[in-house]
């Protein structure tokens, strides 16, 4: 007999589906022009490892792209609509892509700027399936940005109406439908089944049995075939992917009960467990569903109370106050300083502004700005003081996905989350084994008990609650600690302030509390005109030092100043008048003045601002520092436990004060902002973890190298991206709680772990007996959820009371 020929399926190499053959190139066969032309163009920019990454990664691209689908993204309205930031030469905009689905997504869509001249950066949010894109206008229109996107698969989806709205999320939603399909098929099932429960005899022969059989088959479809997809999706991209996840054994569970109960149905050896796979499905949904709105819940907190609690200065009137950021309201005029964020969209009334998108954009050259000039939120102003109008209500959202941008974050060793990590990963297996292992062990006996300990197993075990460990305790903290007026940057800075070993604060602006300091003026006596010579310098600077003679001098009006420059640990020059003005540190002065004209003063604990015009030092402004409340406390406590220092650019005037509370050998003066990385720097090279707390001013730099950096803000707007956490000036005293409560999280974290582990070896061991059923296996699963999160929920909210937050 004639074998007959099978053919051979032939499959696209970009995308993977079928294709007739008809189009080859590069001994290639592609089912279209476009996914032969992707193709070509990842293997022109030496792209090609895409196709390592994963198996059919590539989307199809038979359906062509209509010439004049983005016409409308030339309109000019449209495009401020969608653009979130622009300077002209460099704009930024962030898309959602749906078809984002794994890590060769991410590699072509992060390797745009290779593919496409004008696009200079893109970056991949894989949770939320979204690409912010930086591109060079004009180079590439935001219609050619979207073109590409679509022409290589990755269409964004662009709802203008969801611009001026947050749209509720879907996914909850579904989760309602797919357990009302699941209830209502569970309740029908109990029904259609309560003969077999009761043992009626003369059913057992009817055509009814049969018949109800058929009924609860059918009702189990829409069951395993919708309610529980999710968890065979999840499964299936595990699979794909060569991983190991933990729905894939409750895939299983499920496929075992659907396959053994339609047997016994369909063979008429027995009525199935069709009303176990309903309950066991609506079970996990609710606990998914319940999982997810706390998710939702913590994320909302996250995302509102994390607002930056910094302030600006409002002109209202010619009166220059000082307000919170959350009462601004557009149409105010702000006063921006130098060093000072823009803290949401403006136009530009009064002075020549200079704009460091670098937090925005990545890119450090400033962008010079003239009246009526459009300012997005996220800028830094360098030099003289500006005057702005108010365009949008500030976006904490906006504020919130800034500081956290992958340009300020830190390579760090998260010990905890990769724990939970590790542990899914040898869980998954190790459950599988098992379960097989009872199924053979007691299939020769009772095949009943051995259904029942192989779908109990791959139920009643499930690492969700090793999963649920540490969000929901962190989450919690951050809450809580946000509540308290200690604003931290994610979860993973909580699990690094639990590692701190050494203590490092910045002198002036945070160990001094500036708002109660007091000054005096010693040397030559000034007339008004000097006067306002001075206060026009210190006016356009935010240094706490600047700010607290610009409070002096409040009744003296400022003349424009010209050439503003401020060097960060120096101090502030500029053109007053044709009149050179200079204002900061003696050894910034000294280098144009002799030694012998600089006023000598024998006062002690406080700080001198000296003050040059034309080239001769005048004086110096003497700001005799105040300590923040519950100073001498803390650095006692502290000391006990850390290495704490202090870095200060500040002449050693103060040296025998805080040699009271500090080791003398801790104590830098004359520090430069690189003086204070490299020291930082030092520390870590001795293998100690460093906490740096500073004012954000001229600290920027050793924020971000220490392990954690946090920020003292008071009425000044000194945030800067590269902090892991702010704290209100009221809260100062707190900071050794805060390190505190930090370990006692990880400590709940490390109970959770311990009570998850005892609950899976403790239900693993019943389940395999057999004698547990897989609906008791289904129950006991999401109580092992729910006291997880009651235990992480209630463990770290009574660790705050002990330690008053």
């Amino acid at each position: 007999m004639q074998q007959p020929q099978i053919e051979k399926t032939i499959t696209c190499y970009h995308c993977g589906e079928d294709c007739d053959g008809s189009i080859t190139a590069h001994e290639k066969n592609f089912c279209c022009n476009g996914c032969q032309t992707i193709y070509e163009l990842l293997e022109e920019n030496n792209l090609c490892s895409y196709y390592d990454l994963n198996q059919k990664p590539g989307i199809s691209l038979k359906q062509q792209i209509n010439d004049k689908k983005y016409a409308y993204l030339d309109d000019a309205q449209v495009i401020h609509q969608l653009i979130e930031f622009t300077s002209g030469d460099v704009s930024t905009v962030r898309f959602y892509i749906p078809k984002i689905h794994c890590s060769s997504c991410i590699y072509l869509l992060e390797n745009l700027y290779r593919i496409r001249e004008g696009i200079s950066r893109s970056q991949v949010d894989f949770l939320k399936r979204e690409v912010k894109i930086t591109f060079e206008p004009s180079v590439i229109s935001l219609r050619q940005v979207v073109e590409s996107l679509a022409n290589i698969g990755y269409e964004p989806s662009i709802q203008l109406d969801d611009l001026e709205r947050k749209e509720k999320s879907a996914h909850l939603q579904r989760y309602y439908i797919k357990i009302g399909i699941a209830f209502f098929a569970f309740g029908n099932i109990m029904l259609l089944s309560f003969p077999e429960y009761l043992g009626i005899d003369i059913i057992s022969e009817s055509p009814l049995r049969r018949f109800f059989g058929y009924l609860n088959f059918l009702l189990a479809l829409p069951v395993m075939f919708y309610s529980a997809s999710e968890f065979f999706v999840s499964a299936w991209h595990a699979a794909k992917q060569r991983t190991l996840n933990m729905d894939i054994p409750i895939a299983l569970g499920i496929i075992a009960m659907f396959v053994r109960s339609t047997y016994e149905v369909f063979s008429l050896s027995g009525g199935g467990y069709f009303d176990t796979l309903g309950s066991l499905v609506l079970l996990m949904l609710i606990g998914r569903l319940f999982q997810n709105k706390t998710y939702d819940t913590l994320s909302f907190d996250r995302d509102y109370k994390s607002y930056f609690p910094v302030a600006v200065t409002r002109i209202k009137d010619g009166d220059e106050t000082t307000i919170p950021l959350q009462k601004l309201v557009v149409g105010d005029k702000i006063l921006i300083r130098n060093q000072e964020l823009i803290p949401t969209d403006s136009i530009l009334l009064k002075g020549k502004g200079n704009i460091d998108y670098s937090f925005v954009t990545g890119e450090s050259t400033p962008t010079v700005k003239t009246s009526g000039d459009m300012l997005y939120a996220g800028g830094k102003h360098i030099g003289g003081a500006i005057e702005v109008e108010v365009l949008k209500e500030v976006s904490h959202s906006y504020l919130t996905q800034l500081w956290n941008d992958s340009a300020f974050n830190k390579d760090v060793q998260d010990d905890i989350t990769s724990l939970a990590v590790k542990v899914s990963q040898w869980f998954t297996p190790l459950v599988i084994a098992i379960a097989f292992g009872a199924l053979a062990y007691w299939w020769a006996t009772d095949i009943d008990k051995a259904l029942n300990a192989f779908t109990s197993v791959l139920i009643i075990t499930c690492p969700c609650a090793l999963a649920l460990s540490s969000p929901f305790t962190l989450g919690n903290m951050l809450r809580i600690l946000s509540k308290k007026g200690i604003y931290l940057k994610n979860a993973i800075t909580i699990e690094k302030l639990a590692q701190i070993k050494a203590i490092v604060f910045d002198k002036t602006g945070t160990l001094t509390n500036t708002k109660k300091a007091k000054i005096e003026f010693e040397g030559d006596v000034l007339n008004e005109y000097e006067l306002r010579l001075i206060k026009s310098l210190v006016y356009h600077s935010s240094h706490p030092l600047s700010k607290k003679v610009n409070e002096l001098l409040k009744g003296i009006k400022p003349i424009p100043t010209e050439d503003f420059l401020e060097i960060e640990g120096k101090g502030i020059e500029g053109w007053v008048d044709e009149h050179a003005v200079k204002i900061g540190s003696k050894k910034y002065l000294v280098g144009e003045i002799n030694a012998d004209q600089t006023p000598v003063s024998d006062f002690r604990h406080a700080s001198k601002v000296f003050i040059g015009i034309d080239g001769k030092v005048r004086g110096f402004f003497l700001i005799k520092n105040e300590y923040r409340q519950g100073f001498a406390g803390l650095i006692k406590s502290l000391s006990e436990k850390f290495g704490v220092y202090v870095l200060s650019g500040d002449n050693d005037a103060e040296k025998n004060f805080l040699g009271q509370y500090f080791d003398v050998n801790n104590l830098r003066f004359h520090q430069q902002p690189g003086d204070k990385l490299n020291s930082i720097k030092t520390l870590q090279a001795a293998k100690q973890q460093v906490m740096m707390v500073g004012d954000g001013l001229n600290d920027a730099g050793a924020l971000k190298q220490a392990n954690v950096g946090l920020v003292i803000a008071e009425d000044v707007n000194n945030f800067s991206p590269a902090c892991d956490g702010i704290i209100e000036a009221e809260q100062f005293e707190e900071i050794n709680q805060l390190l505190h409560y930090a370990k006692d999280g990880v400590n709940v974290i490390k109970g959770s772990f311990a009570i998850s582990l005892l609950y899976n070896l403790f239900g693993t061991y019943l389940a395999a007996q057999g004698t547990m059923s897989p609906i008791a296996a289904a129950i006991i699963m999401p109580i092992s959820s729910v006291t997880i999160i009651l235990f992480t929920t209630l463990g770290s909210t009574l660790m705050a009371r002990k330690r008053g937050f």
